[in-house]
């Protein structure tokens, strides 16, 4: 069979439907809040866009390369060295908001941990490309293979993020089962992951509020629960056609972080359950393309980025909207391509270059 001369277009579409669908929610969720703090309804819109802009540019540029040059040894180690560097002098940087996530240049924000999610996958498509085989000698393929996502994990917990931390052990573990590893391997870790969540959740106040939250809303309205219930009456209140863009009501200083976190919810609202579900049936029609590239791509590198990246981008997405829905606890994981986040729209468009590019050399 020839190779495909040209990219997926479907994916190429859907992605760019969904960054248009961000600028416009980001602008209509945060220009009363923009104009409120700087002066401006623009302000979130203008860098939000600076931001698509310079993501385009790196999708098609990404696109463009093969992507089996990313497999040298040399790139793959100076970005996972890098990655590791950045996640450590994060702390030494001030706090924002309580953690340590941010370098700030100016006006210009980068979360480091976003980085960490590609690193990862790069690193396992790379390092587990010739160890199908043997994918369950956890000595010599197993432990060295999750090694860099628990450097990762580590730091990205103690930021504190546990979202992001949750992300990325979400995408090695697709990568990991596409690569062949046992079921009982992820029982292994999921006992051994339960001592530490116990922790991290229950003994520190926020999360374990979270989760009482999540349980019942309703049982502190005015508190733990706030800002599920707020979310939750954007969402109904929304309807069949929703209010209008621009009409809603709870990103009036209701909903917490109405461009960020929330503008999901703030979609349902305006564009009600038509918007809503166009953006879920926008993300399914990403999965099923992203999902056929790895199945149509010959090698395994290819197979393992192309899992990797369509994982992450799907992973938190369901994690996001299961969030807005009620459906899960408060994550703080953005909706890609969609929510307002620099370095997540920058690095995230990059990665679909990436598989865009392995679209076109699959067989």
């Amino acid at each position: 069979m020839a190779k495909r001369v040209s990219v997926d277009g479907w994916m190429f579409t859907v992605t760019s439907i969904l960054v248009f669908i961000g600028l416009v929610m980001v602008f209509s969720a945060s220009a009363v809040m923009a104009k409120e703090r700087f002066g401006s309804a623009y302000t979130f819109l203008f860098r939000q866009l600076a931001w698509a802009v310079a993501g385009l540019v790196a999708m098609v540029l990404a696109m463009k390369l093969d992507y089996r040059k990313l497999k040298h040894p040399a790139v793959v180690f100076t970005l996972l060295g890098a990655t590791t560097i950045l996640l450590i002098s994060v702390f030494f940087l001030d706090r924002t908001h309580g953690t340590h996530r941010w370098f700030h240049l100016g006006p210009v924000s980068f979360q480091p941990s976003e980085l960490a999610k590609p690193t990862i996958i790069l690193f396992l498509a790379w390092f587990l490309e010739a160890k199908t085989k043997a994918i369950d000698d956890w000595r010599n393929a197993l432990v060295p293979a999750v090694a860099p996502t628990m450097v990762f994990l580590g730091l990205i917990v103690f930021q504190p993020d546990l979202g992001t931390a949750i992300a990325c052990a979400g995408i090695t573990a697709c990568i990991l089962f596409v690569a062949g590893i046992r079921l009982r391997y992820f029982g292994y870790a999921f006992l051994v992951s339960l001592l530490p969540l116990y922790i991290l959740i229950f003994h520190v106040a926020y999360r374990r509020d979270r989760i009482l939250a999540f349980l019942n809303p309703y049982s502190d309205p005015q508190g733990r629960g706030f800002h599920m219930i707020q979310s939750l009456i954007a969402v109904s209140t929304g309807g069949v056609t929703g209010l209008g863009l621009m009409e809603g009501k709870q990103k009036l200083f209701y909903l917490p972080e109405p461009h960020t976190d929330f503008i999901f919810a703030v979609t349902a609202e305006e564009l009600g359950m038509v918007g809503a579900l166009a953006v879920i049936i926008l993300f399914a029609i990403f999965l099923w393309r992203g999902t056929r590239a790895a199945l149509r791509t010959q090698d395994n590198f290819g197979r393992f980025l192309a899992v990797g990246i369509t994982g992450m981008i799907v992973l938190q997405a369901f994690i996001n909207i299961s969030v807005v829905l009620g459906m899960m606890p408060t994550k703080g994981i953005p909706l890609p391509f969609v929510s307002y986040g620099g370095s997540s729209l920058f690095v995230t468009l990059a990665c679909v270059g990436v598989l865009l590019n392995i679209t076109k050399q699959a067989e």
